[in-house]
Parts: structure tokens; C-alpha cells; sequence
């Protein structure tokens, strides 16, 4: 099984890398495979809703987006990681995900998803809420902890003194783990769920 990580901070080792890497001792515990990319310091454009990979199977803009798309889609469980900033999201990451959740061509279905927020006091409680939005729209399983999904931290390697917040990231990956395990049985005795076609309706017509 895999995990694909995404540390969405600008900092390659802050506290960001450091909460990731709290949950990524437990996934090589449980004899999981881990894929760790750096997006957060990459130059990644927003979406532009040209509508184009519809017709290519891929984003048009052939950047960081492309290269995630066939890891996506052989990855059991993405984790993302963010820094907030305004009670939100790093724009990098929020960029890439957009991009990347609407034109990846993959089934996304049951694949377990988790987000953390790193900050140094509030809006992990936002940060959290809007990148598990990912997940939920894409028929993906979210992971779960003792506590929500945050640590707290400000000068790199701080957050190394947040226990409670470092107990929840190995609690997550192991709660993480358990759900993809469970999930692979689970398809392979019952298969996936059946997939109606979309029904698209506008609120104003």
C-alpha cells in the first residue's frame, strides 16, 4: 500500500515537514510505502476553468499539477499538509489541489484522505475544514484522530514541543493506515460502490 504527502508549506523542513514526518515514522511501521513531494515552494498557477483537460486527460498548464496527477492515482491514501495564513490554506497548495482534484482522470473513490494545519496560534480549525472539502467531494474516506488535525509551532522545529499535537499526527496515520487496510479487504470481497451518472443541476435555470 501507499501514501502520498503533500507538504504544502514554502518551508521544505518547518513545521509543516516536521508534523508529516511524525505520521510517516507510523505509516513505514505498518509496512506502508511513502511519497513525499514538496509542493509548497513550487510555482503553480490557480486554475483558469478552460475546461481543457477534459479533452487531454491532463491540466493544460504542464507543470508540478501533471507530475502529482499518476501518483495520485496509484496512491491508497493522500495526506496534505498545510501552513495556515489568514486562517487558511497555503494559495500554493490550494492552487495545486484545484488543479489537481478536477483534472486528474483517476478514480478517486476510497481513497483515504487526511489534512493538518501547522500554525503558530489560530485558523487551524479553517485550514482544516477547507482542505478535507478535497476529500469529500471526491467520494474519499476522511481520516480521523484524537483531536483535530493540527499542531502548533512558529520558529522552525517548535512544534517539536507540541506533544499533543505530534500524539494526534501518529494517531491519524495509524487511524490512517487501520482505513486503507480495511478498505483494501473490503474491495477486494465486495468491490467498489456503484457509481450513478452525475446529475448536474443548476440553482439558477
Amino acid at each position: 500500500m501507499k501514501v502520498l504527502i503533500l507538504n504544502g508549506s514554502p518551508r521544505a523542513h518547518g513545521n509543516t515537514a516536521l508534523a508529516l514526518a511524525e505520521m510517516e515514522k507510523i505509516f513505514l511501521a505498518e509496512g506502508i510505502e511513502v511519497e513525499k513531494v514538496h509542493v509548497g515552494g513550487k510555482d503553480i498557477r490557480g486554475c483558469i476553468a478552460c475546461g481543457k483537460c477534459r479533452e487531454l486527460g491532463r491540466c493544460v498548464f504542464d507543470d508540478t499539477v501533471n507530475e502529482l496527477a499518476p501518483k495520485f492515482a496509484e496512491c491508497d491514501g493522500i495526506v496534505v499538509g498545510s501552513p495556515v495564513y489568514y486562517a487558511s490554506a497555503n494559495a500554493t497548495l490550494v492552487a495545486c489541489l484545484q488543479r489537481l482534484f478536477y483534472s486528474a482522470s483517476c478514480n478517486k473513490t476510497m481513497k483515504v484522505g487526511a489534512a493538518i494545519a501547522v500554525a503558530r496560534r489560530g485558523g487551524t480549525s479553517a485550514t482544516f475544514d477547507e482542505l478535507n472539502k478535497f476529500f469529500t467531494i471526491s467520494g474519499m474516506p476522511v481520516a480521523s484522530s484524537q483531536y483535530w488535525n493540527s499542531v502548533h509551532g512558529a520558529a522552525p522545529g517548535e512544534a517539536a514541543e507540541d506533544a499533543e499535537g505530534l500524539q494526534t499526527m501518529r494517531t491519524l496515520a495509524r487511524n490512517m493506515a487501520f482505513l486503507m487496510k480495511s478498505i483494501e479487504l473490503g474491495k477486494e470481497k465486495y468491490g467498489l460502490p456503484e457509481k450513478e451518472a452525475p446529475a448536474r443541476t443548476n440553482f439558477i435555470r
